[in-house]
């Protein structure tokens, strides 16, 4: 059973149905009827790559507001790496913790220390693992992409959390331990620069239930860090670890890994060519491919600030400068009392199969043979003019009702040319 729920959303309004973001969704999951978009849900992935699209600004992202704080009694902010690289370059890591925690946080625990723990674990399974290539879970939009439309693929993909969510776990346990308050007096918030993450939250992959209780974008809260930096007064401590703040570029986690048999692709378009690349065994000599949605990794997700190159710059800077810092893992594993079970996934992740025409196979497979027949008439264009992103995807929702051949322009174009003659 899978949860409606989308982070993605479309503003009617503002639409002007110019179809741009159909010819971009990387699952087509919008089409453009009475001169405005609809999202199929069930397609959606939410990439935000329509967000990035959309010049009408009629495609946003849903998250939740900062004022969700006051909900809890104990509250944890738990940063994403790419954070750092939405201020200015000579910006102390630390000050802007010291800013993010005087919005009204308690604590803050930041998902770098976690990616450093699936850095570790990775490590272990690649060794072990006759699978080739294994998949990074780390991008939520890739996952879902692989639901989708690679299938095939599941088998691959890393059995385990994405950082953010061990990051969850791990404040949580401590706050409880520490503070001897009840679980749901802890309120944990993810800093998001990604509308895939807003959703992986809300309806998590591979696990019943999020660790993570609210998730406040980094359009919505960044105003508030840039005023409080004037005031907030000393640096927190941080966590010194170039590999684990590494994790916000592209790169960073295969860079974590100490392998050289891998691949690192980035950007949605990139990341279907290579695993159409995989699934044909076209790429072979592979042991790990990280694969990220969006440009330059999380540091270009849609809901950030800064340009994602000037961005990904800043955190290889980052990177390197504390890259010399010694991480010792078992260290970090027994003082945060982890077990096997808080890291790897706790269910098996499953393909969400789109079936086009139905469940019923001789229905089906009459609908596929007029589907044919339709989209021979149709020019192949894939203009996108008529609402759907293809001709094909056009033939399939003629067939469904959807739409009819008169939508097309070309062939209506033809049409009226051939009555003018006569």
């Amino acid at each position: 059973m899978f949860s409606s729920f989308h982070s993605v959303i479309l503003k009617e309004d503002l639409c002007i149905g110019c179809t741009n973001c159909i010819k971009r969704c990387p699952t087509e999951a919008i089409r453009v009827r009475n001169e405005k978009a609809n999202i199929i849900e069930s397609r959606c992935i939410d990439c935000g790559e329509c967000i990035r699209r959309c010049q009408e600004h009629a495609k946003d992202s849903v998250s939740d507001p900062i004022d969700d704080i006051k909900s809890f009694k104990y509250k944890i902010a738990l940063p994403a790496p790419s954070l750092y690289s939405q201020f200015g370059e000579n910006e102390d890591p630390g000050k802007i913790l010291a800013a993010l925690k005087a919005i009204g946080f308690d604590e803050i625990f930041e998902v770098s220390r976690a990616a450093d723990i699936v850095s570790e674990y990775t490590k272990k399974i690649v060794a072990e693992s006759n699978v080739k290539p294994l998949l990074s879970s780390s991008c939520p939009a890739v996952v879902r992409l692989i639901q989708i439309r690679f299938p095939n693929l599941i088998d691959n993909i890393l059995p385990i959390e994405a950082p953010v969510e061990i990051a969850g776990t791990i404040a949580r346990k401590k706050a409880a331990q520490k503070l001897n308050i009840d679980d749901s007096d802890i309120g944990t918030f993810f800093i998001s620069p990604c509308p895939a993450k807003v959703t992986s939250v809300k309806n998590p992959i591979g696990s019943k239930k999020s660790s993570v209780d609210r998730v406040i974008s980094f359009k919505e809260i960044h105003p508030f860090i840039v005023r409080n930096l004037k005031t907030c007064g000393k640096p927190l401590p941080f966590y010194l670890s170039g590999k684990g703040i590494g994790w916000a570029r592209s790169g960073g986690e295969t860079n974590s890994l100490g392998i050289s048999d891998y691949i690192c692709v980035d950007g949605i378009e990139n990341v279907i060519n290579i695993l159409d690349d995989i699934e044909d065994e076209r790429l072979t000599g592979i042991r790990f491919a990280e694969l990220l949605s969006c440009t330059n990794g999380c540091v270009g997700g849609v809901l950030a600030i800064e340009n994602s190159f000037i961005a990904r710059n800043r955190i290889r800077r980052l990177s390197e400068k504390y890259n010399s810092k010694k991480y010792n893992f078992k260290d970090e594993f027994k003082k945060y009392n982890l077990s096997d079970e808080d890291v790897y996934l706790q269910e098996k992740i499953k393909p969400k199969k789109i079936n086009v025409f139905g469940d019923n196979f001789v229905e089906a497979m009459q609908k596929m043979s007029k589907c044919i027949e339709i989209k021979e008439q149709l020019p192949s264009l894939d203009c996108g003019a008529c609402g759907s992103p293809t001709c094909q995807v056009m033939a399939e929702d003629i067939v469904l009702g959807h739409t009819t051949l008169d939508d097309c322009m070309v062939l209506f174009k033809k049409k009226y040319e051939n009555r003018s003659d006569k």
